[in-house]
């Protein structure tokens, strides 16, 4: 490693230490190492970067996406969502604990969402279960992972992203893949939530009932079908992934002010401002990020990198742990967006190289960075768990330990079996 990469890797940590946003801090790491190269053009070099990495008619999804979520988040949605998981999962012993999950699923999945996920579901869900009986850190903690299944589970804003990072990635190959995995990941979180109602006895909700389940289902089939759409006009070939997210968007406003009614004209102002806001952080990731990718290349640093795990051992089990090992530790300090666009130039031509595809290689990277937002210091999820749940990080600890067992099997089954994110695609010949 050279001196100007040994400045910007100083400079961000330093940075990071002294609890600059992350954007600012790759932004001006990466400025840093282009100046000590006695570039004199470093401004000029690293404005060219972050313009180039936002130039990307793919990215236009994420915007549209951002505000579907929101609009959907404000109509009303959730609470339906909820009532027909309970109709479904509710009357078992531990069943809220399965509503909460299930519901989580759906409306991470819809809303692109994981942060969303906790405030809204968690908003309604973590009173009631503690109500129920239900240990309150429990119960935070069930929200907190199972909000962050909504980001395999299509349509996901940093599928997006990785497909752009990756360059050669179709978007709805990636969205295919992540079905699978998003689905096991929740099922192995309710199997967490299985363990712990065998010895906890905690009321359920009423009886089973198909008229109750027709009636919630009625009602949430609205909500759900955006899924459907989005995925089937994309597979179909109807419509590209960035169209797809601009009917989203009329989609969401049709159901939040039409047909549900819970969104009035005076509410629109202040969801357009909320999702102009997140576009804007997003895509200042996005740019410093690329900026600093296109360093690393420029240093030859993924190179390096590739020769140093080869030449420590010819194992691909050794060479892809050693990969979702970093890549755990990167997600406890970093967000999603910007790890997924400085680590994927590295990591993604070993994994090629050692015969994994790269739309595999996206949902297990979306995976293992998943369980980083459940992490300190930047669990994003997590914060906002406890901040809802009116708890600490501190006594949500222990009860979080078996959920990420739970998520780290999802992830070394999305490493290992291939079939698990490959089948899908293949099958939709979306490969």
């Amino acid at each position: 490693m050279n001196e100007q990469s040994l400045i910007l890797v100083i400079s961000f940590f330093a940075m990071m230490l002294m609890n600059i946003p992350i954007a600012f801090a790759i932004g001006i790491s990466t400025f840093l190492a282009i100046f000590a190269a006695n570039d004199v053009s470093a401004t000029n070099i690293i404005s060219q970067r972050m313009a180039g990495g936002i130039e990307s008619t793919s990215l236009l999804a994420i915007p549209f996406f951002i505000l579907a979520g929101n609009l959907m988040g404000s109509g009303g949605m959730a609470r339906r969502l909820i009532d027909f998981a309970n109709s479904i999962v509710g009357r078992f012993n531990g069943g809220l604990s399965y509503v909460n999950v299930l519901t989580c699923m759906m409306f991470g999945a819809i809303s692109g969402s994981a942060a969303a996920a906790v405030s809204s579901i968690g908003g309604f869900m973590i009173p009631e279960m503690q109500r129920k009986g239900y240990d309150r850190d429990f119960t935070v903690a069930v929200t907190t992972t199972a909000a962050t299944t909504g980001l395999v589970i299509p349509p996901s804003n940093i599928m997006i992203v990785y497909a752009v990072a990756a360059q050669n990635v179709s978007i709805a190959a990636i969205f295919i893949a992540g079905v699978v995995p998003g689905i096991v990941m929740g099922l192995l979180i309710m199997g967490v939530c299985a363990l712990f109602s065998l010895g906890n006895r905690t009321q359920s909700s009423d009886a089973f009932s198909i008229i109750n389940i027709l009636k919630s289902g009625l009602s949430a089939i609205p909500s759900l079908l955006l899924i459907v759409i989005v995925l089937g006009g994309i597979i179909g070939g109807i419509f590209s992934a960035t169209e797809a997210s601009a009917i989203a968007v009329a989609y969401a406003w049709l159901l939040g002010t039409v047909m549900y009614r819970e969104i009035s004209l005076k509410e629109l102002p202040p969801i357009l401002l909320k999702s102009a806001i997140t576009t804007a952080i997003v895509f200042l990731l996005i740019s410093t990020s690329s900026a600093m990718s296109w360093f690393l290349a420029y240093e030859q640093l993924p190179q390096l990198i590739s020769e140093t795990l080869i030449n420590l051992t010819d194992s691909p089990i050794i060479i892809f742990l050693i990969i979702n090992i970093v890549l755990l530790i990167v997600g406890t300090f970093m967000d999603m967006t910007p790890a997924v666009l400085i680590f994927t130039p590295i990591f993604l031509p070993i994994a090629m190289n050692l015969g994994m595809d790269p739309v595999q290689f996206g949902v297990m990277m979306i995976v293992n960075l998943c369980i980083g937002l459940c992490t300190p210091p930047v669990g994003t999820c997590l914060f906002i768990g406890c901040s809802v749940g009116k708890t600490s990080i501190a006594k949500v600890a222990g009860p979080m330990i078996p959920f990420f067992i739970a998520m780290i099997l999802a992830l070394l089954l999305t490493t290992y079996y291939a079939p698990l994110t490959m089948w899908l695609p293949g099958f939709f010949n979306q490969t």
